[in-house]
């Protein structure tokens, strides 16, 4: 019964990452109030990791870890968010997040020299056409429903940078203890966030109870709650299944995005919308091996 409760749990706590990005970049710059997140939660995490022992890595590994976690948490996210404040609706953000596996299993066979069945490929292939059919509606659309297409470029951009963070992690950290892998990434995101916000110069915080909520809940509910549920069912209930869950993220992602935004889709977007999970699903089922690259941050 718990499992039942702790998988609806994580896909609803996961389905807001980008929710709470459209509802703060109003009165926060995306970077900003990114870099306050993520440092406040490499706060947390590494007073966890300390509690429980955990060593702080050193050396090389120390620096994969922030590598690692600049792509990951920092040019991810920043650069997502960054397209959500620009006009990308939330539930497209989030289905793009969903192809990240299987570009994952594609870097892998440009760079790591891995050999894919031919379902990946096909499964690639109608995810592609999926994600297509979700964009091209959207960029071609005039008025309050358009997307220009540097945010939908930008988004593009982030998956591959979560792409190259997720690479970094297969490697020689991949078996380091969580608390302390997820405080050095979030570092690593800290300062990309950080520097973005330098860069971009915007420094708008309005201190909008809104503002606040979106802030406690990413620190608390995504990144703690959250990941400990992620971990909690790879653990017990297996890497396939949670595989499986991630799947469910992005049309729940839309829903509440049209509940509380009013984004919607139109009916050629609504089929790629199932094309391209059902690429994915068919990209994902490969064994094991594939199963278990499936945490992307919100």
């Amino acid at each position: 019964m718990f499992g039942i409760i702790a998988s609806i749990l994580f896909v609803l706590i996961w389905s807001t990452g980008f929710i709470v990005a459209r509802a703060v970049v109003p009165h926060g710059a995306p970077e900003l109030v990114l870099a306050v997140r993520l440092a406040i939660t490499t706060l947390l995490l590494a007073g966890a990791a300390r509690y429980a022992g955990q060593r702080w890595p050193r050396g090389r590994r120390l620096t994969l870890h922030l590598a690692a976690g600049a792509m990951l948490h920092g040019l991810y996210l920043t650069v997502s968010w960054w397209a959500v404040s620009r006009g990308m609706p939330a539930g497209i953000m989030a289905l793009l997040g969903a192809t990240q596996p299987l570009m994952v299993a594609v870097a892998s066979v440009a760079l790591l020299g891995d050999r894919l069945p031919g379902r990946a490929w096909s499964g690639l292939a109608i995810a592609i056409a999926g994600v297509v059919c979700v964009l091209l509606p959207a960029i071609e659309r005039s008025g309050a429903g358009a997307v220009p297409v540097v945010p939908v470029l930008a988004g593009i951009f982030a998956i591959i940078a979560m792409t190259g963070g997720t690479l970094i992690q297969r490697g020689q950290i991949a078996g380091d203890p969580i608390l302390m892998s997820g405080a050095v990434q979030n570092l690593g995101g800290a300062l990309v966030a950080m520097a973005a916000t330098l860069v971009v110069g915007e420094w708008r915080w309005d201190n909008d109870p809104l503002l606040w909520i979106g802030l406690g809940w990413s620190v608390l509910g995504l990144s703690a709650a959250g990941l400990s549920l992620l971990v909690w069912l790879v653990r017990h209930q297996g890497p396939t299944r949670m595989s499986m869950l991630l799947l469910l993220v992005p049309p729940i992602a839309a829903i509440e995005a049209w509940a509380l935004f009013d984004e919607t889709l139109g009916p050629v977007q609504l089929v790629g919308f199932a094309l391209a999970l059902g690429g994915v699903l068919l990209g994902r089922s490969q064994g094991r091996k594939a199963a278990r690259e499936l945490v992307e941050p919100a």
